[in-house]
């Protein structure tokens, strides 16, 4: 899409899926969740605005970082529609924080078992070893 069509107030579901590299299924899902809210024609074709496309690409950067489609629609404002922009920030800025502390435990069960992994590593070798000096 060139820049000139992103100023355009309206996107088909085709266009959005082929910008984002997803299906029309997939925004059709996010839809049913109540993630974007498309307006619709009097044929009840759906019509997306600017805003739902911004929604659609922070639901995908949330997905690609982990978050669930619930912890998604609280930090875009999906859950609590009354929620002003310093609410949804301070949720935002929770999530992130427990999603780092996730991936800190996670980066540390690694650790652990690249430890195990490297002292069986080790055992086995000095057992071959053994086992070669023998014969």
């Amino acid at each position: 899409m060139s820049k000139t069509d992103l100023t355009r107030r309206i996107f088909s579901i085709s266009e959005l899926a082929d910008e984002l590299d997803i299906s029309p299924r997939a925004i059709r899902f996010y839809e049913e969740k109540g993630l974007i809210l498309p307006e619709r024609t009097k044929g009840n074709h759906r019509f997306y605005d600017k805003r739902d496309r911004a929604r659609l690409k922070l639901i995908l950067r949330g997905k690609r970082l982990g978050y669930s489609l619930d912890e998604i629609a609280e930090m875009i404002g999906m859950a609590e529609f009354n929620m002003d922009e310093m609410q949804q920030l301070k949720k935002t800025y929770a999530y992130g924080k427990k999603k780092l502390k996730e991936i800190e435990s996670r980066i540390e069960e690694i650790n652990i078992l690249k430890e195990d992994l490297l002292a069986v590593q080790e055992k086995v070798l000095n057992r071959l070893n053994e086992l070669e000096a023998e014969d």
